[in-house]
């Protein structure tokens, strides 16, 4: 038995299949993010610890102004997008986990070769749209929360550092496992305020205490 809940669906089968179809079509400019890439940047946001204005998100996304083919496609994939970043706001603000659009295993693979590592890639583009944002407060706590979604993303291999950590294949199977959960430790680091400790009450004088009261 475990407490870990089950992870949460952000959209469902038929809308992932929609916005699937319309981002692998020639309609959206080649330098576009794919529907797993999307889904990591869409959760990225989600956790962000600032709000990205949707101009400046839906222009990284797509790289260009997608040919839809006419207003009401383009409000329902715009909103389709939304609708998986807020679905990806309410489930961790209840402290669920979002569900991931891939097997959580390598087999071997190299991340960047695998689904997992296209949507860390993903997530790191997220992160990169308001870098400032996430390291601001506390870089050192950042660098540590985020390094399991730059080793799977493969864009950092280059670093020295980071071919270490990456040629360890038990390590990164073990992260992709802990993927939905190390999304939530992110959103409640960055999102949810820490605990304060309740003032203590102060103690009530007792009665003729004051100063000048005549017995």
């Amino acid at each position: 038995m475990t407490d870990t809940p089950q992870p949460e669906p952000l959209l469902d089968d038929d809308q992932l299949d929609h916005l699937d179809d319309f981002l692998a079509s020639e309609r959206v400019s080649e330098d576009a993010l794919d529907l797993i890439g999307a889904h990591g940047f869409l959760v990225a946001l989600a956790v962000s610890p600032r709000e990205v204005p949707p101009a400046a998100w839906v222009a990284e996304l797509f790289q260009g102004e997608p040919d839809f083919s006419d207003d009401s496609e383009r409000e329902i994939i715009l909103g389709l997008l939304e609708r998986l970043r807020h679905n990806a706001i309410a489930a961790l603000e209840q402290g669920l986990l979002p569900e991931l659009p891939f097997e959580p295993v390598l087999d071997g693979i190299a991340p960047e070769e695998t689904p997992i590592g296209d949507w860390c890639a993903g997530f790191m583009e997220g992160v990169f749209l308001d870098e400032a944002a996430w390291f601001e407060e506390d870089e050192e706590a950042a660098a540590a929360l985020l390094l399991p979604f730059m080793a799977l993303s493969g864009l950092f291999d280059e670093e020295p550092d980071m071919a270490e950590f990456v040629a360890d294949g038990a390590r990164l199977e073990g992260l992709v496992r802990q993927l939905p959960e190390l999304v939530l430790d992110l959103y409640l680091h960055y999102r949810v305020p820490p605990e304060t400790p309740k003032p203590t009450p102060r103690r009530k004088k007792p009665a003729g205490g004051r100063k000048g009261r005549k017995p």
